[in-house]
């Protein structure tokens, strides 16, 4: 019998003294949390999209709880969730919402499609294999990555072209991500001129691939009173803090693209 049971109860010795060590280490080693951060933490959409700048929700709280961060960056969040993070820890914040616009107007009607081209159907593959479908190599491939990924609908396909509902849009930048062509970008969510094309090509190689591409003229710019339109590599770009959407560079533009960016404050 003594020989059955004093295995055992070395077994149970042995298991007492591992139980104990890891209770005593689970003390000690233990890493104490952060109760500001896990609060703002449950306040936050849980997107997870980066637009914040950090990464991910996790990042963020820990940053807003350390005072390295501001409670407006969380665009998916909006307003609401920067007035509820800022009553958590006691500040004042507002939030710059933003939107996502296509860099591109130019679809299968104002660029026709010169490459045949059959393989996946994503932009991601259609920009390794083909580079590009049209004669235009910075235009929109039009095959939906974007939309794929957008969780709000706020991306819709028509004519080859990724088109952005700004009301609807979150400013999450999923989306910006997802453009093989880096043709998606956020601004501001207010009243503005957005230049919808990225090509850097001269003005003759322009007209010829696309029949709305920027040729980098500078009308636009001799048109705004504000000097809120710069022509850098033979293509235009307004900034949002100086533009005042008069509209005066929509009319000038001979090409057609530079449009109104025009929505309600979500």
């Amino acid at each position: 019998m003594n020989e059955i049971l004093l295995p055992v109860a070395i077994v149970a010795g042995i298991g007492l003294l591992a139980g104990l060590g890891l209770a005593v280490a689970s003390i000690v080693m233990a890493v104490p949390k952060d109760e500001k951060a896990e609060a703002v933490l449950e306040l936050l959409p849980g997107a997870n999209c980066g637009a914040c700048g950090y990464s991910g929700c996790s990042g963020y709280a820990k940053a807003l709880a350390h005072g390295e961060a501001k409670p407006g960056l969380c665009s998916p969040g909006g307003a609401a969730v920067a007035q509820a993070v800022s009553e958590v820890l006691g500040v004042s914040g507002e939030v710059e919402l933003q939107a996502a616009v296509v860099r591109c107007v130019g679809g299968c009607a104002a660029a026709p499609r010169t490459v045949a081209y059959e393989g996946m159907q994503t932009c991601a593959a259609a920009a390794l294999t083909a580079g590009g479908l049209s004669g235009c190599r910075y235009g929109c491939l039009g095959f939906g990555d974007c939309a794929r990924v957008c969780e709000y609908g706020a991306i819709s396909l028509k004519d080859g072209l990724a088109a952005v509902d700004p009301a609807r849009c979150k400013g999450c930048s999923l989306c910006v991500k997802a453009c093989p062509k880096g043709l998606i970008r956020l601004t501001p969510l207010k009243e503005q001129a957005a230049v919808q094309c990225s090509s850097r090509d001269k003005g003759a190689a322009t007209v010829k691939a696309c029949q709305t591409g920027c040729i980098g003229c500078g009308k636009c710019v001799r048109a705004c009173p504000r000097g809120a339109i710069r022509v850098e590599d033979f293509h235009a770009a307004v900034d949002p803090a100086q533009c005042t959407a008069c509209g005066a560079c929509v009319s000038a533009c001979p090409r057609g693209c530079i449009t109104l960016f025009t929505a309600s404050p979500r």
